[in-house]
Parts: C-alpha cells; structure tokens; sequence
C-alpha cells in the first residue's frame, strides 16, 4: 500500500479510502495470525512449521464503512481461524443477550428468544446496523438505555441519532 495514494484518494473520496485502509489493516491482522499459526513466513522453510500456506478466499466483511472484500488465509492441514471476523459477531451476540435477559426471560428464569416475548421485544440486524424494536415507547427508551451502557464498557461508540 501506498501511503502517498491513499492520502491522494482521501482528499477525493474518504469514504474509499478509509474502506481502503481498513481492508488493507484486517488483512495485515489476517497475514500476523497466518504466521502465527503456520509457524513460518510465506515460502520459508524451517523446522518450526506447522503447515503449508495454501492460497486465499475472498470473504465478504460488512462494516459500518461499507462492505469490504478481504483475503482469509487458508492453511494446509490446519484450519486457519482469525478474530477478525469472531470480535464483532461475538459483540452483537453479546448484545442480543444482554436485551433478551431482561426482555424474553420466561417466570422460570430461562431466556426464550423464539417463544416467550410479552414486550414484543426484537432484534434485526440489517447490514452492520441492528434495530430493536418494542411494543412501547417506555420500553424501547429503557432498551437504549441497556445499549449504551453495553456500549460504554465494551469501549464503542455510537451516534447520538441512532440511539
């Protein structure tokens, strides 16, 4: 990558170039873990060697920036695992559960996503935004409640509009 060009990209689409260094900085983290699982550089041979690099996938990876096309390593032997694509699903997860808790736990204590629903209380993820909805106002102002305060100490940060 090519710092000179992606500043020149910048000053005429920063959407397309912040896309641009976000796709190149997953794939450097995916190329780190790769190292790390195999053992060895691309083409290096040396007795530490776990497996054998065995090209790329294309996987789609929806951000708030938009969609990117990142390279996922794949390994012989092995199978590669990244967190890249692991942090943000486990955060939304995470999240879901921390609504369903309070919202869709049944008189028995058990949380119930498909059944027990008195609030009409639900989830929806729609590209790399979600909407909750609820049966009342009061509700859904105490569900934003619950959002911040997961979001505060997960460290994001969120836009006051879509709270």
């Amino acid at each position: 990558m090519n710092l000179y060009d992606l500043l020149e990209d910048y000053f005429v689409d920063r959407e397309d170039a912040v896309r641009t260094l976000i796709t190149w900085f997953l794939n450097q983290v995916m190329e780190v873990e790769a190292l790390q699982q195999s053992g060895a550089e691309k083409y290096e041979r040396n007795e530490n060697r776990k497996a054998q690099r065995n090209g790329y996938k294309k996987r789609s990876f929806t951000t708030r920036h938009g969609k990117l096309e990142l390279l996922k390593p794949q390994l012989r032997d092995v199978p590669f695992t990244t967190q890249v694509f692991d942090r943000y699903s486990r955060t939304e997860k995470a999240l879901e559960n921390a609504i369903a808790t309070k919202y869709r736990t049944s008189k028995r204590g058990t949380i119930n996503k498909t059944r027990y629903n008195p609030h009409k209380v639900n989830f929806v993820r729609y590209a790399d935004d979600f909407i909750v909805t609820a049966d009342s106002e009061k509700v859904a102002k105490d569900i934003a409640e619950i959002i911040r305060q997961f979001l505060k100490e997960e460290g994001w940060n969120y836009h006051r509009r879509k709270l």
